[in-house]
Order: C-alpha cells, then structure tokens, then sequence
C-alpha cells in the first residue's frame, strides 16, 4: 500500500479557483483566514495526516474494531492513540464558533482538512464526520443549557456524536421508525426501542458519546410529522459537567461489513432497564426539522469522501504504474519491458482519474464556500442566495461525487491489473470502503429525487438559472483564448444539456 501523500497544490488550487478563499476572508466573519495562517496550517494538517493518521488505515482494514466479551467496543491498534493526537491538535474543530473552543475558520478550510483526514484513514475520519454532524444540530437548534453542557467537549472531540435514524423496519422510509419517548416527571424524556446501522454507536477513542435519537412521543401524528428528537447521552452528565452515571444504552452487537471495517457499526439498544434519559432537542415532532441541520452537514462530508477515496486510490496506481514493468509500449526499444504508465490505455485511465477528482474537489469546496457565505455575510440578500446555492449543490456534491468515488476506485484496481484484486495490495480497499458512500447519508436515488423534487423549483426555478447563468459567463469568458477552444466547446456543450434538462423538468 503507498503511502498517503496529502494533495496540497490540487488543495490550494481548489480552495482559491473552484471556491474563492481569499474572499470568504475579506469577510469580517472570517478576516483572520490570512494567507500565511492558511498556508500554515495546510502545511501542518498534511505532516499530521501523513505520519500520525495514515499508517493506521492498514490495521484498520485488516483488524478492524471488535465487541468483547463484556459488550465493549474496542477500535483497531493505533486508532485511539491517533484520535486523541486529532484532539489535541484540535483538527476537528476548527470550522466552529470560537466561543465553544473551535477556531472560527471557514468550513471550507475545514472540508480541506477533512479531505486529508478521510484519505488518510477513512474508517477513523467517520468519527469526527459523525460529531460535526451533531454538534452544527445543537448549535441550530439547542438551548443554551445543552449548548454550555455538551458542545465545548464536542468541538474538542473529548465526547463524540452519533446519528440515530435507522430502525429494521425504517431505512429510507425513516417515518416508520417505532422507537417510543415519553415523558418522566422530571422534565426528560425515557426511551425505549432499537437502533442499526449507527456509526460508532460505541468505541473506546472518547470518555462520553452523545448520541441524536429519533423518537415518537405519545400520541405523535403517523409517519415523519410525528417525529422528535433527543440528546441522549452514553453517560449522564452532572450539573457541574462532570460524567455521571451510565445510561441505559448498550451496543448490542457491531456488523461485518464489505468496508469502513475501522469504523464500528452498531445495533444500538435503548431502555432495556428503566428508559433510556433523554432530553428533546428542538420542538415535539420537529425532528426531522433538526435531523436535517446534521445530515445535510453529513451529505457534503460523504460527496468529500468520494473525492478523498478517489485520491487515495489514484496515488496508488500512479505508483504502481511506475513500478511495474510489462510489454514494450509504443517507441520503445523492441524486446524490452516499459512501465505500464507508458502504454496509453493505463495513461488514459489515469488521466481520467485525475481529470474526475479535480471536478469533485472543487465542486464539494464551491459547496463549502456557500455555506461559509451563507453563514458570514452581512447582507440579508448575499446570505439568502448563498444558502440557495448551498441547498442546490448538496445533492449533488453528494451524488455524483460518491458515484464517481466508486467508478475511480474501480479503475485504480483496473491499473493493477491482476495484483489490484490481491488484498495484499491495498487497492481493493478503497473500492470497498467507497461503496457505501452512495448508500448512506440518503441514498444517490433519494438525492436525485430531493434535487429533483425541491432544489430546482427552489425561487421558482431562480436558483438554478443563476447557477447555470455563471456558467454561461465562464463559457463566454474563454472566448479568443488560446488552447482552451475544445474546453470551451465541451462546457458549452454540457451546459446546453442541463439547460435542456432543467426547463423540461420544470
């Protein structure tokens, strides 16, 4: 397996070319985003990721986390060491609000780092992905007593976050969840019901994990309006914020998967004794309001990951493209053997790859950048488009990025030819650590009918036209430049399609 060389010219390109850095940090929200602090801290993130997170992601595949005997998760060798070195250089936080701890950069500073910290070890990044998630639910939509209580130790990364949808019998469908809260005397909540497929549900990297749990109160209307949701911590937290009691809440049992192997994936069990404690977070049957805030903050997280599974993959064949020697390929010397980067079919695949995880990048970055706009402008209207876009470009960023992150994992092992379906390899991981990524987050069929069904009539229709309008002065704008006529025909070209598209659509 090569080693994991962060891609820090691509990142820095994409960060002021497909996005625009150097203004977010014209913004008084973002004015201390300076270019030496930023290039600074790329610099630092990629030494981190390189040396301290990357040389877990073998172990992490080949051992994986286990559940022992007494119902303990345990994560592979090496995982909660690195965390806790992620902690204490404070990686995790630095997208969020100064005042809980966080660093108070641009989220698109912080979807670079997450980049490097999903190709270096994409079963470990879910952690923190997971934490982000709910700690952006809390900020949105918690009071400020769940603030002071839970977020400062979050934004640290000392307590983790989990995401609770999924029931047996509620994937996709998450209005037939059955999991039952109700009302105790106190004020809290007690929860009783079942849980699966939650990412690090339990692990052994952080002392407390606060876990979002969709729940039905007595009564609730039928399907999604009659959904809630709740904060419902591993151990209770006293009032002086220190760990009390355990709750009850146990991991039942971890799946065996394709991939993420790092990564536990539990069946989660809520009040088998008493109840579960939990505490309502947001309105009654607004759940699916705040769930929202998490998973759209999840889905550009998973389009990330089809970007940084694809780099990881794509730095592997490009090596061993050079290593491995086989047939004479056109020009050379008859008789003697040439790497396989010289035999066009291997540079065509390459170049694909190549080609495909620059258009991700910067459109997951230009996603990021919205949301930075969206959240650090001044002007009610720049905020509202900004937002506009951001909604627009999720599904997207999500979809096609993953979709892409599996086709280019795929032909990386095509680049090995025989050897990239060999484990020993390490190719093979990053295909079947990318597959799931088009599953969860909502699946890419249910993207497509969230971009279809509500993205494109968003301003009736507005959103998009100014979108594929700033494409069209891109179009324009490479009018008379040399070498640049067949991008320019072929931008064109697509930007007629969709165009088409989007006014049959509406």
């Amino acid at each position: 397996m090569t080693e994991y060389r962060a891609p820090l010219k691509d990142i820095r390109f994409a960060l002021r070319h497909a996005a625009d850095l150097d203004a977010l940090a014209e913004m008084d929200a973002y004015a201390h985003a300076e270019p030496d602090l930023v290039d600074g801290l790329l610099d630092e993130a990629a030494r981190f990721f390189e040396q301290v997170v990357a040389p877990t992601n073998r172990d992490g595949d080949t051992i994986g986390a286990v559940r022992n005997g007494d119902g303990s998760i345990t994560t592979a060798p090496g995982h909660a060491k690195a965390y806790g070195q992620m902690c204490d250089a404070g990686w995790g936080g630095i997208g969020f609000p100064e005042e809980y701890g966080g660093g108070g950069l641009p989220w698109l500073l912080s979807i670079a780092v997450q980049e490097m910290m999903t190709s270096a070890n994409m079963g470990l990044s879910l952690c923190p992905l997971l934490t982000q998630g709910a700690i952006d639910a809390l900020l949105r939509h918690g009071t400020e007593i769940q603030k002071e209580t839970y977020l400062r130790k979050m934004v640290t990364g000392e307590w983790t976050g989990s995401m609770n949808l999924t029931e047996p019998q509620a994937g996709s469908d998450v209005g037939a969840l059955s999991t039952m809260a109700v009302p105790a005397d106190d004020g809290t909540w007690l929860i009783t019901g079942q849980k699966i497929f939650i990412t690090y549900g339990d692990h052994d990297m952080a002392e407390n994990i606060v876990h979002l749990v969709l729940a039905r109160t007595p009564g609730s209307p039928p399907g999604t309006k009659g959904i809630s949701l709740f904060i419902v911590p591993k151990f209770l937290v006293n009032d002086d914020g220190t760990l009390g009691p355990a709750n009850d809440l146990s991991c039942v049992s971890i799946e065996h998967k394709l991939g993420i192997h790092a990564s536990p994936t539990c069946v989660m069990s809520y009040g088998d004794n008493d109840g579960a404690i939990g505490y309502l977070l947001g309105e009654e049957n607004q759940g699916m309001r705040c769930m929202f805030t998490m998973m759209n903050n999840a889905r550009l997280s998973v389009g990330l990951e089809g970007v940084a599974l694809a780099e990881r993959a794509y730095q592997q064949a490009l090596s061993y493209s050079h290593d491995r020697f086989q047939g004479s390929a056109i020009g050379a010397d008859p008789g003697t053997d040439s790497p396989i980067v010289d035999h066009p079919d291997v540079q065509r695949m390459l170049l694909d790859m190549r080609s495909s995880i620059a258009a991700i990048r910067g459109l997951c970055y230009r996603n990021a950048e919205a949301l930075d706009i969206a959240a650090g402008a001044t002007d009610d209207n720049t905020r509202q488009r900004a937002g506009e876009l951001a909604a627009l470009l999720t599904p997207l960023s999500k979809s096609w990025s993953t979709d892409l992150g599996c086709e280019l994992t795929s032909i990386g092992i095509q680049v090995h030819g025989g050897m990239g379906f060999i484990e020993e390899t390490g190719a093979a991981q990053y295909f079947r650590d990318a597959r799931i990524a088009p599953i969860y987050e909502g699946t890419n069929g249910i993207q497509a009918i969230d971009l279809v069904g509500r993205k494109l009539g968003l301003r009736g229709g507005g959103v998009i036209a100014d979108h594929l309008g700033s494409i069209a002065a891109t179009v324009a704008s490479m009018e008379g430049l040399d070498g640049l006529e067949s991008v320019q025909t072929t931008l064109a070209t697509a930007l007629d399609a969709v165009t088409a598209a989007t006014e049959w659509v509406a």
